[in-house]
């Protein structure tokens, strides 16, 4: 490694002391060691807050984070960032963080621009979905991941596809507690001349104190000097919300078995100062934990790391720590097991004395600045990979600030992905996937296209727009059913309809194109067949639950009034949908999730956009405001720290108080963001929406997260999407639209008088 990928600035972020957690104790430890070991590294943290109040921290702390403010999570990434930081070393557990799982962790590690080094201290090979989809994030989002025994490796590559070349396995650092006779520590805490036992952490019924109790009748039997030492305050948040119930139950439980007098408990956190005198008096160390699956033990590393004689349930930790005699392990929930083997060290001085003096050797490779070197071996690996292979979603776009100009117009795919009965649906690269046939929703779209192009003087390359716009249009009006007032969707190639009644999506986004058919083509057949239609299927979208659907349809009444403005049932339509929006905005809206439903999923700027234009050509001004200030909300989530425009993505999208998904980036996202933009700029004349509708527009042409085009200028095509590492090449009927569209509406903005607007 060249010393110019080792980090100097470095930041270590997690629980921090004087919080009372094994996180914060690691947190704070590791960055101690670093800092102690390489004198010449800038190290500081970052600590997480589970109370308002946060905590008296050390100056080592720069910043804080509140454990349920994502906010603060994104303020943290800004710091992270501004202050050139080389290196961010995420301590990792799914209940330190906030949100399901834990993902509120995501709203930093997207915005960070500095190489991250993840230490899983919770590797589960049985998550849930929530659990699932945080870690596979925190994996990509991550350069290196350190594991503390070699079953997490093995669980990260087996149950998450995790290169293995990814991976670092760096022991749990442990102090430098010299190898000592117990005897000598002993008087201290008044046992001398008794055989000890302890246990110590954060007490709370996952440690299994109980079946030791249970074990010890059969011990004190054997050994009647025995006393065992239960050392550590209750876990805070167990203390919250159940007080001392767990302890008393232990105390009880020593109580009726009659080994009361067998049993001290000190209900402490302790300095390192103070356990390692504890450690140093120890005769036989438990770790009675009653599950498999803790992947980690800080007090078991410390304990063996001193040189001491362990009894242990089988979880991975144990079981490859102890491996080939170094301990012995007892089966889970077993009493009687761990009875038989305290009872086998303590009769068997020779055996403890083998045992302390193997586990003793082993602990010089886990004290801290061993640890330390190993970790900054692995933060320096991440520096040099980001250096070698640069991670392209953080894209400096500071460098490349100056706008892209419009790219000309150029209808090759369009024409290409278009036959006689109308434009197919998807494409495999840039050839037509006949396979799925067609569908309303993009025939809608392209005959809106068209109409936009006819009025800003637009030509196919074989000619006029008419041949289009006629196939189009002829499409919709087949599509309709006369019966059932209702739009079928999807025709196969062979021209079958594959179903009776479509989505009322999808009829919305028919009547948007047949409102603005009816405003605006040039030829008098295809006007009145718009306004016929749009007349017909028109009043059963009152009865429409998708808001979706009510704001494309608003969107097109909009603009058949235009060309109708007496038309009564156009203006009933227009209120009745203007209100339910409203209405569905006050159900859900807060202050910090100023939005219509407890999701952001697909399209979401139209529902900003509808209400944008209803407020402003009806007498409901809150319906312009509620637009206006979601449509804000919506800019700010999806605008990076870069600038660049970032939709919600499609691969699981955003729920209120969850992790937002990133990828995959749809095309109509970004026009949708175009169009409610410019509409905005229109409304309020506030030239802050022309740049957003600008930054949403070159979205397409490569200002985004990988610094990738989806729009292909040699063949006018676009992809149909942005993944987390590619561009999708199939350019699909929506995204090309969708581009061709927004940039229509660009240069409906920048050109009106060619519009004619």
């Amino acid at each position: 490694m060249s010393n110019a990928s080792v980090p100097k600035n470095i930041a270590f972020l997690g629980n921090y002391l004087p919080r009372l957690c094994g996180i914060a104790t690691f947190t704070h430890d590791l960055c101690e060691a670093v800092s102690e070991t390489f004198p010449e590294a800038q190290c500081f943290a970052g600590a997480v807050n589970d109370r308002s109040e946060g905590y008296e921290y050390p100056p080592r702390v720069h910043f804080e984070i509140q454990e349920k403010d994502l906010n603060s999570y994104r303020r943290a990434a800004d710091y992270l960032n501004f202050y050139n930081t080389d290196l961010l070393c995420v301590q990792h557990e799914f209940g330190i963080y906030g949100g399901p799982a834990g993902s509120h962790l995501l709203a930093l590690l997207k915005e960070v621009r500095m190489p991250v080094v993840t230490t899983l201290h919770t590797i589960l090979s049985e998550p849930n979905s929530d659990q699932r989809k945080v870690m596979d994030e925190l994996i990509v989002r991550s350069d290196r991941l350190v594991v503390m025994a070699r079953k997490g490796a093995e669980i990260l590559r087996d149950t998450y596809g995790v290169s293995e070349s990814k991976i670092d396995i760096i022991a749990h650092g442990i102090p430098d507690i010299p190898f000592s006779d117990s005897e000598l520590s002993k008087a201290q805490f008044g046992v001398e001349g008794r055989a000890v036992l302890l246990t110590f952490g954060l007490l709370g019924p996952g440690k299994g104190i109980e079946h030791v109790i249970e074990a010890l009748p059969a011990i004190v039997e054997a050994h009647p000097d025995v006393v065992y030492l239960v050392l550590g305050a209750t876990h805070p948040h167990l203390l919250a919300r159940e007080g001392e119930r767990y302890r008393l139950g232990l105390e009880r439980l020593a109580e009726e078995r009659g080994v009361k007098d067998h049993v001290i408990f000190y209900n402490q956190f302790v300095s390192l100062e103070d356990l390692s005198e504890f450690i140093c008096a120890t005769d036989v160390y438990l770790t009675p934990y009653p599950n498999e699956g803790q992947i980690t033990s800080g007090t078991l590393a410390y304990v063996f790391g001193a040189g001491k004689a362990v009894v242990s349930t089988p979880y991975w930790h144990a079981k490859e720590l102890l491996a080939e005699g170094r301990g012995i392990l007892v089966p889970f929930n077993d009493s009687g097991a761990i009875a038989d083997a305290v009872c086998e060290y303590l009769g068997d001085p020779e055996k403890m004395s083998k045992t302390r003096t193997e586990a003793y050797a082993i602990g010089r490779e886990m004290i801290w600045p061993a640890v330390a070197k190993d970790y900054m071996a692995s933060m320096t690996h991440a520096c040099a990979d980001r250096k070698a292979v640069p991670r392209t979603a953080f894209v400096d776009w500071t460098l490349a600030s100056r706008p892209y100009e419009l790219p000309p117009l150029r209808l090759d795919h369009i024409l290409r992905m278009s036959d006689g009965t109308g434009i197919f649906q998807h494409a495999i690269f840039n050839v037509p996937n006949f396979h799925h046939g067609y569908c309303v929703d993009d025939n809608a779209r392209a005959f809106i296209l068209c109409n936009h192009l006819t009025e800003l003087g637009g030509t196919t390359p074989a000619g006029n727009l008419d041949v289009l716009t006629t196939s189009y249009l002829a499409f919709l009006a087949a599509a309709f059913n006369d019966k059932t007032r209702r739009f079928r969707n999807f025709m196969s190639h062979g021209r079958q309809w594959l179903e009776e009644t479509g989505s009322e999506d999808s009829h919305g986004r028919a009547l948007w194109a047949l409102g603005v058919g009816a405003a605006r083509s040039r030829d008098d057949g295809r006007r009145r067949l718009s306004a016929q239609l749009f007349e017909q299927a028109l009043e059963i979208v009152l009865s429409f639950t998708s808001p979706r659907a009510w704001a494309f349809t608003l969107l097109g009444i909009h603009e058949y009034l235009r060309q109708y403005p007496g038309s009564a049932p156009a203006r009933d339509a227009y209120a009745v949908l203007t209100e339910k929006l409203i209405t569905l905005w006050k159900n859900s809206a807060t202050e910090d999730w100023p939005w219509f439903e407890p999701i952001v999923t697909y399209d979401n700027a139209r529902l900003c956009h509808a209400l944008i234009v209803s407020g402003n050509n009806s007498s409901k001004p809150e319906a312009l405001e509620i637009g206006l200030k979601s449509l804000r909300w919506l800019t700010s989530l999806q605008t990076t720290q870069s600038e660049h425009f970032r939709p919600i993505g499609s691969d699981g999208f955003y729920v209120r108080n969850g992790a937002r998904a990133d990828f995959d980036q749809q095309p109509v996202e970004a026009q949708a963001m175009v169009a409610a933009c410019l509409e905005a700029f229109r409304a309020t004349g506030e030239t802050t929406w022309s740049k957003e509708a600008r930054r949403a527009f070159e979205w397409f042409l490569g200002r985004n997260d990988l610094g990738l085009p989806l729009y292909d200028p040699g063949t006018g095509g676009c992809g149909d999407g942005l993944h987390c590492d590619r561009v999708n090449e199939n350019q699909g009927a929506e995204s090309t639209l969708a581009f061709h569209l927004a940039l229509a509406e660009m240069n409906y903005a920048e050109h009106p008088l060619r519009a004619g607007v």
